[in-house]
């Protein structure tokens, strides 16, 4: 059992989003699932991405940090795309962050004015054809931290986990699933 919270991408806390939790706490793992945007969900990833930059950036952050205050630092850090924000600022600024999960996306390191801890085990998902999945950045983090996996999946869909959208690829989103739940029980 794992302590796990999961932050969701910039179409907002979809029941795809909520669906993921369920799978991990059916797992025996509790998860919260913050909700960045008090309650708006959106239709595209633009207009997503669009209310976020509106909210900013640094307050999607800020949320995501306040929403953790509460959890054990030994948690484990799942972001979905504009969900990595917190989640790596977290692992990099909270002692004690027991994994992380990177899904879809990943910022560099530097961005938060420090590095990656040295021991925490990383994770990063995405397709190798994504155009919003920051591939190059992914590729610079998984060959700079010793811990990353690095897990490249065939397509070109941005948001493949969410079984409530569109890009949604339920081949691809099945063997991340099962990945997921085979490295929180080695991390938990």
């Amino acid at each position: 059992m794992t302590d796990v919270i999961e932050f969701h991408h910039a179409q907002g806390r979809t029941p795809g989003v909520l669906a993921f939790a369920d799978t991990l706490r059916a797992a025996g793992h509790p998860v919260a699932v913050p909700d960045l945007y008090d309650g708006a969900t959106f239709d595209s990833l633009q207009a997503g991405v669009d209310h976020a930059e509106q909210v900013g950036f640094d307050e999607i952050i800020a949320r995501g940090v306040t929403a953790a205050e509460d959890l054990p630092p030994e948690t484990v850090y799942i972001g979905f795309s504009l969900g990595v924000m917190p989640a790596q600022k977290l692992v990099q600024t909270r002692t004690g962050a027991k994994a992380a999960l990177l899904i879809h996306s990943c910022v560099p390191t530097d961005h938060f004015g420090c590095p990656w801890p040295q021991d925490v085990p990383l994770q990063i998902h995405t397709m190798d054809g994504d155009e919003w999945g920051d591939v190059d950045i992914v590729h610079q983090l998984a060959e700079t931290i010793d811990t990353a996996e690095l897990f490249l999946y065939p397509g070109d869909r941005h948001l493949f986990t969410d079984s409530s959208l569109p890009d949604y690829d339920q081949s691809a989103a099945a063997l991340l699933t099962q990945r997921v739940l085979d490295f929180l029980d080695r991390v938990g």
